[in-house]
């Protein structure tokens, strides 16, 4: 089912997409700097804090890199394609962020202790749209995944 949470997701990912598209050539490197910047403060800090004053300091730094490196970014009809892919990747780097870093509530029973995602303690629109969420039911496969990409989207669950 999509739910006003999955039309929010979507929406934002149309954004950042288009966004790098709009850059062209420097929309790639921005998106794909972006997914860098992100994966290296989350692999980097354990604080929250921390993470965010690292990715704001590689985020500036790419983004000077990036305007005194590529001086033409529109020149080619074709750099407003790979723009829309770095956008695209950070884009959804930044939907599935959102979709999976709700709290989590602890659950023991016969089987154990297990996590149930979202949190009944979420106000109840927000976790009647999170749970029917369809983007958020099909992420659910990175709780299983590699530890890269877990560090990437969920850095709290590999510590």
């Amino acid at each position: 089912m999509i739910t006003w949470f999955d039309a929010l997701l979507v929406t934002l990912w149309a954004a950042v997409t288009a966004l790098g598209a709009r850059r062209g050539l420097s929309g790639l490197a921005w998106g794909l700097g972006g997914v860098a910047a992100c994966f290296l403060a989350n692999s980097l800090s354990g604080n929250a804090l921390i993470a965010l004053i690292i990715s704001v300091l590689l985020g500036v730094g790419a983004g000077i890199a990036i305007t005194q490196r590529i001086q033409n970014p529109l020149d080619q009809p074709w750099h407003l394609g790979v723009g829309a892919l770095g956008g695209f990747a950070f884009g959804g780097v930044l939907i599935a962020t959102l979709a999976l870093n709700f709290p989590l509530d602890l659950r023991v029973d016969a089987k154990g202790s297990r996590g149930v995602y979202p949190s009944e303690s979420l106000p109840p629109a927000l976790y009647t749209a999170v749970r029917g969420s369809a983007l958020q039911n099909g992420l659910r496969g990175v709780w299983a995944s590699n530890s890269a990409l877990k560090t990437l989207v969920i850095p709290d669950q590999t510590r």
